[in-house]
């Protein structure tokens, strides 16, 4: 597609790490990218880097803090907190870490998806880890591994209602080295942004309501 046919694309937390690699990615195969960030002016200078736009997207905060998920074709929900505490502390800070991994986007996704179906065409992504997967011991600290095994069930849930043409699957991106993995990662933030362009851009007989990584399927 070109010009005014292009798909749009909307990417969480598109400003940084895995999210900027994703957001980059996409431009690069075409879409027409929007990173949805707390500080838009912050982000700016960072989207005019990568030739995207830029939309405030708070989902820790009120629902009208959202952008309008309907008007994108790809929705790439990738922002994430990690606080590593006891989950069972106030230091885990549950409700943040379940607002923006798991309710933030399941609004996204409740908003985008009637639209995408009535186009006949949507593609929805979730940053999701294998520290939130049963099958490999739900290792993840505190809040992050719980929200990680929710977002997984939603990926899951709402592939089941979503109409057709619409494709809608989570993944793990691996160690990156991002502010929240770290310096020590084996993987760069492209390396770990591979597997959601792969899904992102699925052509039609692509997969749906799957957990990947390294576009294999991964246990949940």
């Amino acid at each position: 597609m070109t010009g005014t046919d292009k798909r749009r694309a909307l990417v969480t937390g598109g400003n940084r790490g895995i999210g900027r690699a994703i957001a980059e990615g996409l431009v690069k195969a075409g879409l027409d990218v929007t990173i949805g960030v707390r500080d838009v002016a912050g982000s700016r200078a960072v989207a005019d880097e990568i030739e995207a736009g830029v939309v405030a997207c708070d989902l820790a905060g009120p629902d009208d803090a959202l952008p309008d998920a309907g008007a994108f074709d790809v929705l790439v929900n990738n922002a994430g907190v990690l606080f590593d505490a006891p989950i069972l502390s106030p230091e885990a800070r549950f409700d943040e870490v379940m607002a923006v991994m798991l309710r933030g986007p399941y609004l996204l996704i409740r908003r985008a998806v009637p639209d995408m179906t009535a186009r006949g065409y949507g593609r929805v992504v979730n940053l999701s880890s294998d520290w939130g997967s049963f099958s490999e011991g739900l290792d993840g600290p505190g809040a992050y591994g719980v929200a990680k095994a929710a977002l997984n069930a939603l990926t899951l849930a709402a592939s089941r209602e979503a109409g057709a043409g619409v494709k809608i699957n989570a993944m793990c991106p691996g160690w990156v080295r991002t502010r929240m993995g770290g310096a020590a990662a084996a993987r760069s933030p492209a390396e770990g942004a591979e597997t959601a362009l792969w899904l992102a851009t699925l052509p039609a007989d692509g997969p749906t309501g799957g957990f990947f990584r390294d576009r294999a399927p991964l246990g949940w």
